[in-house]
């Protein structure tokens, strides 16, 4: 993926606000002197543009969907684009998007790498700029090492609680199962580069270990986040470790715990032997909808629609009424199973 990186602009985070959802919830840490701090508010209609990588993921389909409910509520005008993986698109989005006047970017890196170029067109512009989902930081390409202050408001789901709540689950159904440590292996994929997704891997590691102890060995896998990549490369890890009969498979997203799934599958390892705790549920649940046994035992869903309204009331709050912008707000989150998915609301494309 190529790589862009900019000028640095700054970024600060203090004490975390209520925001728009009811069902949301937020951090201890407000952002003070953010992105969008030289903006003025807006007197008339609001124009919003929302960038997200990976548009046609069902997750981030269903965040349109509600940043587009959101802002006809609020007689917002909104412009949702689709950026693939492509981090150059980013730039010329964002520069499409000031050409075009609009009042506020909300963005969906592919590639944290932009995040200081993009911060610099926005404050540039005096567009006020807000992430969703993915982390971006104003002062380096790497949000990981980058320091509070210089971390753009986010909105989202917290990568922490998510991924605990996937290796609990993980962890229950290991017990249940009745396996031994020496005779499974734990896949944890993911796209290495993105921040969020390490919180979550992280995450579920240290809940599983806390759980039943460290003694089931975890293999990394490097993916590019998407269904048939994590699959590839799970498949070859599988072919690696052909003496093992129990696999466990989290991972940042559903599409890598979908492909890792498939892959186990496709290696002839049977739907008892696996242990598939997914993230996202609009993948896993296609697995429970025929009422087949299948290695995918459970999921979190997390649902996008929550986070694209969020995102645009947050948006609404800065520019119609000078209310800052948190340094991050959560919607929630609900594990789900074969029995479950369908009575918690669980869209299944």
């Amino acid at each position: 993926m190529i790589r862009n990186h900019g000028s640095r602009a700054v970024a600060a985070a203090g004490l975390l606000l209520t925001l728009g959802l009811s069902t949301a919830c937020s951090t201890g840490r407000t952002a003070g002197s953010d992105a969008g701090a030289s903006v003025e508010p807006v007197s008339g209609r609001i124009s919003l543009t929302y960038l997200q990588k990976q548009g046609d993921q069902e997750y981030f389909v269903g965040e349109a969907a509600g940043a587009k409910a959101k802002a006809a509520e609020l007689g917002v005008d909104l412009k949702v684009v689709n950026l693939g993986n492509d981090a150059n698109k980013t730039i010329s989005e964002v520069q499409s998007a000031v050409a075009q006047k609009t009042n506020g970017v909300i963005v969906v890196v592919p590639d944290p790498a932009v995040g200081p170029q993009v911060v610099q067109l926005a404050k540039d512009a005096k567009v006020a700029l807000l992430t969703s989902d993915d982390q971006i930081c104003s002062a380096g390409p790497d949000p990981a090492a980058c320091a509070k202050e210089n971390l753009i408001p986010r909105i989202g789901f917290s990568g922490q609680q998510m991924g605990g709540e996937v290796g609990k689950r993980a962890a229950e159904e290991y017990k249940k199962a009745g396996w031994s440590a020496a005779d499974t292996r734990i896949v944890s994929a993911w796209k290495q580069d993105v921040t969020v997704c390490g919180d979550r891997v992280k995450a579920a590691k240290d809940a599983f270990n806390s759980a039943v102890g460290a003694g089931v060995q975890t293999i990394d896998v490097a993916t590019d986040n998407t269904p048939t990549g994590a699959q590839d490369k799970i498949a070859a890890t599988v072919t690696a470790n052909a003496g093992v009969k129990h696999w466990v498979v989290w991972g940042c997203n559903d599409e890598n715990v979908q492909g890792g799934v498939t892959a186990l599958q496709n290696a002839g390892i049977g739907a008892d032997d696996v242990i598939g705790v997914g993230l996202g549920a609009y993948l896993a649940c296609k697995n429970w909808s025929g009422g087949k046994p299948s290695g995918m035992k459970a999921a979190l869903f997390i649902n996008g629609r929550d986070v694209g309204a969020l995102a645009v009331q947050t948006m609404y709050d800065r520019l119609k009424n000078g209310k800052d912008f948190p340094a991050e707000a959560f919607a929630p989150t609900t594990m789900v199973d074969a029995a479950t998915w369908k009575s918690a609301g669980v869209t299944c494309a």
